[in-house]
């Protein structure tokens, strides 16, 4: 696994972005979120080292954009370069999550066609107004490889309507101590939709404030990746 992040910086877009890791990161370090930057490795999948292999070892899943949007407006003069090292390497494997899914065909490659082999986007939605608007457009576009991202989940979500050609489903909760509650039967509500059309089913994390057979509990950020494992119901 490796992380590529070529600019950092984002705006919030919708309400799972209230209590975004990477504002409140930024803020405790004095750094404005809001001034999206290229970084110092932006040509890190093509870096090479003295006897000219690739410092990013082939066969790897490359978490892209994780401390950003890929489709943020302000890397628009930017993307196209990426999207040529994504190309160049065809032998990783590119990873992307999105709030604006609906920015994605005025930022894709000439050459993508019906997309790139060694591409998997995600299309991430937080309740059931940002599913019922982002899923429709995702569910048209030409990509070859989708995941939907349930992650932060805010209520419950039927994604029963947008689950044709999925490869993942992945839900997790809100990780503040002002974080919204997640309720496990929503979590298991998304896990039946995604057995019945036989789609992959990931519980990624739980709630600070999580709720299970109606009693509220508050836990440990720590905590949260570890005890999701434990409920042991990925599919």
């Amino acid at each position: 696994m490796a992380i590529w992040n070529p600019w950092r910086g984002c705006h919030k877009h919708s309400e799972g972005c209230k209590y975004c890791y990477i504002h409140k990161g930024d803020y405790k370090r004095g750094i404005d979120t809001n001034n999206v930057v290229k970084t110092d490795n932006f040509y890190a999948p093509v870096v090479k080292n003295k006897s000219g292999a690739y410092k990013m070892k082939s066969g790897q899943f490359v978490y892209l954009c994780f401390s950003a949007d890929f489709l943020i407006e302000d890397a628009d003069g930017w993307r196209e370069e990426c999207w040529s090292m994504i190309q160049e390497r065809s032998d990783l494997h590119f990873f992307f999550l999105t709030k604006r899914i609906e920015r994605f065909m005025d930022c894709i490659p000439k050459d993508w066609n019906d997309g790139y082999d060694n591409v998997t986007v995600g299309c991430t939605v937080e309740n059931q107004d940002r599913a019922d608007y982002r899923l429709p457009i995702f569910k048209e576009l030409p990509i070859r490889h989708k995941n939907i991202i349930c992650q932060p989940l805010i209520e419950s979500i039927d994604l029963s309507a947008y689950l044709d050609n999925i490869e993942l489903v992945v839900v997790g909760g809100e990780s503040d101590k002002n974080a919204r509650p997640l309720d496990y039967e929503w979590v298991l509500a998304i896990r039946e939709q995604c057995i019945s059309h036989n789609v992959h089913f990931e519980f990624r994390q739980c709630g600070t404030h999580f709720v299970k057979d109606g009693k509220n509990y508050t836990l440990n950020v720590r905590d949260l990746c570890s005890q999701a494992r434990k409920a042991d119901i990925n599919f």
